[in-house]
């Protein structure tokens, strides 16, 4: 499990780096639409040129392993089991059949040493995490990795992949889902390694699916909120479910999960860049990501 500290020869740690946050929707439409070679089209040029920047500044970044915070669509998971937190410790993660097939991207090759420390780290800090040693992983962590890095024939870096349920009532509240980030990051620190992290907030942003509101988009809302999740996480993840039902759809609660990114990050932020594109898939599109000071 977890090791002793490594250091250099003047006796500084050596610890892993959190090289930043991104925060992103994680739309399965946009995964088809790269399958399937779409990306130039009339409807879906405009947000592929918005994300260009962003592929640009991942390449540079080059992390070594990135924590995909996301939650599961009914692939790993059922009705049957439903963990509130979960963390994938396995060495694999294949991209997950959800009904018409695995999407079209590399197996994810996991970090098992660091997802375990992660595991204790957390679980001794008073966080249930479920262990799972084997888990595909849906469009909720795939499309994220092909927003942020395109078509590669593997993926760049190491996946450690964290299930947050926001599917079944009762979900976290966003004051526990940044908690867990602040977490995560005291596990890093103690981390003897020297892994380049990246970590993701996935999901949102406004939208829902069902009943009389369905098709629903609140772009409003949806920069407000990171412009909060910005400049004062900490009353952003005050925020309760019912709010972010009312102004942001049925699936809008899935915006907490960036509340995890937000408190593995400093409390003090440079915004990198910003993606805001309406709709795709009547879905409000966003994507930020975050560096810390």
């Amino acid at each position: 499990m977890t090791g002793a500290m490594r250091r250099t020869s003047t006796g500084v740690a050596i610890v892993a780096e959190l090289v930043a946050g991104i925060g992103t929707s994680h739309v399965p439409a946009v995964g088809a639409a790269i399958d399937n070679g779409r990306q130039g089209e009339p409807y879906w040029a405009p947000y592929f040129d918005k994300i260009e920047p962003v592929r640009a500044w991942m390449a540079e970044a080059d992390p070594d392993v990135c924590i995909v915070v996301y939650n599961d669509h009914a692939s790993a998971f059922s009705l049957q089991i439903i963990p509130t937190f979960a963390i994938g410790v396995a060495a694999q993660f294949p991209p997950a059949d959800e009904g018409y097939g695995p999407r079209a991207v590399p197996v994810a090759e996991g970090h098992p040493e660091l997802a375990w420390h992660l595991a204790e780290s957390l679980i001794l800090d008073e966080f249930d995490m479920t262990i799972v040693n084997e888990m595909p992983i849906d469009h909720g962590c795939t499309v994220p990795l092909s927003v942020a890095f395109g078509q590669p024939e593997r993926w760049p870096c190491r996946l450690i992949p964290i299930c947050v349920n926001v599917i079944q009532y009762p979900a976290p509240t966003g004051h526990r889902c940044y908690q867990l980030g602040r977490a995560i990051r005291r596990a890093l620190d103690a981390w003897p390694g020297d892994e380049r992290v990246v970590i993701f907030g996935t999901g949102g942003m406004s939208h829902q699916l069902q009943g009389e509101r369905a098709g629903l988009v609140n772009a409003e809302f949806d920069r407000a909120f990171m412009d909060r999740l910005v400049a004062d996480p900490v009353a952003q993840a005050a925020v309760g479910h019912t709010e972010y039902m009312r102004e942001a759809g049925s699936e809008g609660i899935e915006l907490v999960m960036w509340l995890v990114m937000r408190g593995a990050l400093d409390s003090d932020v440079r915004e990198v860049l910003r993606v805001n594109h309406v709709p795709t898939s009547n879905t409000s599109n966003g994507l930020i990501v975050l560096e810390p000071r």
